[in-house]
C-alpha cells in the first residue's frame, strides 16, 4: 500500500472511531437523564428530564457558536475537524449534566439553563483552552487524559456554588440538626441510568485516545476500556461492602455512585495501570465517594444526587492519581492543575449564580417546591396516577 493511501485509511479510520466514541460519550445524557429522574421524587421528574434534554440541545449550539472557538482557536486534528468539534461537544454537556443533578428539585428551570450558556460557551472553554486546548496548565505538564478534573470536576464545582447560593431543600435538614432522607421515586430508572452512564464511558475514555489507526494506539484503547470496566466494577464492590459494614444494608444509591466513583477516578489516566492497579484505584474511589456524600450531608450541603461527590471529590482524587503509573506526570503539576481548575470554575460559577440570584432568582417559592416542579415549570407529571404522592 503506498503512503499516500495508507495516510488515507488511518484518516477515515480515525475520524469513523472518533464518531463513534462521540455517539456513546451523547448517549450518556440519556444515562444521566435515568439516574436522575430515578433520584428524584415523582413530583420533580418530568422537569428533570426537560432540563436534561434541553441543556444538551443548549450546550451543544452555544459550544458550536462560541465555546469550541475559544478552546480550540487554531485546531490541526489528524482527522476531520468536525469530528474534533462533535467529540469535544459532547463532552460540554456531560459538565453541564452533573450541575443538572446536585440543584435538582428547588432550582428555576430557566435560570439553569442561563447559565448552561455560560458554562458552555464561557467557562467550560477557557479552562479548556488552558488544558487540552494547549495553553498555560498544559504546559506546566498536567496530564488528564480524559477529563477526571477538565469534565468532572469543572461540572463538580459549577454544582458546589450553586449548591451554596441555593440551600437545601425543604425538609432536608431538620432544626435539631439531624437529616431526612428524602428518597428518590424510581430505583430501577437510577439502575439504568448507571449502566447506561458505564457503556457509555467507554466511549469517553477509548475515545480520548484519539486515533485508531496503529498498533499502539489500539492496545492503547484497549486497555482504557479494560481498565475503565475493571475500576468500575471495584468501586461497585466496595461501595457495597462499605455500606453492608456501616448500616447492614446494601443501599443502591450509594453502590450506583460507587460505580460512577470507579468510572470518574480512572478517567484522568486510564492507559498506563495494570487492571490490577485500575481496581485499587476503583476500590478505594468507591470507598471515598461514600464518606464524602455523609460528610457532604453532615455539613448541610443537599445534593440529592450524589454528583459533587462522585465527580468532584472522586474527580480530584483520579487526578492526584495519575502519577503513581504515569511517569510523566507529577503530584505537585496536578495538585496545581486542580487547584486552577477548581478556582476558575467555582469563582466564575458563584458569580454568575449570584448575578442570577440577584436578578431573575434561581431558587423556586416554597409553595412550588411543595407542589413539585414537574406542574410549575413543565405542566405534565411523570406519573400522573399518583398525583398524591408528594
Amino acid at each position: 500500500m503506498e503512503a499516500q493511501d495508507l495516510q488515507q485509511l488511518t484518516f477515515a479510520l480515525d475520524t469513523f472511531y472518533l464518531l463513534v466514541c462521540g455517539a456513546l460519550v451523547m448517549w450518556m445524557a440519556a444515562g444521566f437523564s435515568m439516574l436522575e429522574a430515578g433520584l428524584v421524587r415523582a413530583k420533580n421528574t418530568t422537569e428533570i428530564l426537560t432540563k436534561n434534554i434541553a441543556l444538551y440541545s443548549i450546550a451543544c449550539i452555544t459550544y458550536l457558536a462560541i465555546g469550541y472557538k475559544v478552546m480550540y482557536p487554531d485546531p490541526s486534528p489528524t482527522y476531520a475537524a468536525d469530528a474534533n468539534f462533535f467529540f469535544q461537544v459532547v463532552f460540554v454537556a456531560t459538565a453541564m449534566s452533573i450541575v443538572s443533578g446536585a440543584v435538582a428539585e428547588r432550582m428555576k428551570l430557566m435560570s439553569f439553563l442561563v447559565f448552561c450558556v455560560v458554562l458552555s460557551a464561557f467557562i467550560y472553554p477557557v479552562q479548556g483552552l488552558w488544558t487540552w486546548g494547549g495553553g498555560m496548565i498544559a504546559n506546566w505538564g498536567f496530564v488528564d487524559f480524559a477529563g477526571s478534573s477538565i469534565v468532572h470536576l469543572t461540572g463538580a464545582s459549577a454544582a458546589l456554588a450553586a449548591v451554596i447560593l441555593l440551600g437545601p431543600r425543604s425538609g432536608k435538614y431538620l432544626s435539631d440538626g439531624s437529616i431526612n432522607a428524602l428518597p428518590g421515586s424510581n430505583m430501577p430508572l437510577a439502575a439504568l441510568g448507571t449502566f447506561i452512564l458505564w457503556f457509555g464511558w467507554f466511549g469517553f475514555n477509548g475515545g480520548s485516545q484519539l486515533a485508531l489507526g496503529s498498533v499502539d494506539d489500539a492496545n492503547a484503547i484497549a486497555r482504557a476500556m479494560v481498565n475503565t470496566n475493571t475500576s468500575a466494577a471495584a468501586g461497585t464492590i466496595a461501595a457495597l461492602l462499605f455500606t453492608k459494614l456501616l448500616w447492614k444494608k446494601a443501599d443502591l444509591t450509594m453502590i450506583l455512585n460507587g460505580a460512577l466513583a470507579g468510572l470518574v477516578a480512572i478517567t484522568a489516566q486510564p492507559v498506563t495501570p495494570e487492571p490490577w492497579q485500575a481496581s485499587v484505584f476503583g476500590f478505594v474511589a468507591g470507598l471515598i465517594v461514600v464518606l464524602s456524600i455523609i460528610a457532604l450531608d453532615k455539613l448541610h450541603i443537599d445534593d440529592p444526587v450524589g454528583a459533587i461527590s462522585v465527580h468532584g471529590v472522586v474527580g480530584i482524587f483520579g487526578t492526584l492519581l495519575v502519577p503513581i503509573t504515569d511517569s510523566s506526570a507529577s503530584f505537585m503539576i496536578q495538585f496545581a492543575g486542580v487547584a486552577t481548575i477548581f478556582g476558575w470554575v467555582f469563582a466564575c460559577s458563584f458569580i454568575i449564580w449570584t448575578i442570577l440570584k440577584l436578578t431573575v432568582g434561581i431558587r423556586v417559592t416554597k409553595e412550588q417546591e411543595y407542589v413539585g416542579l414537574d406542574q410549575v415549570d413543565c405542566g405534565v407529571e411523570a406519573y400522573p396516577e399518583f398525583t398524591s404522592q408528594k
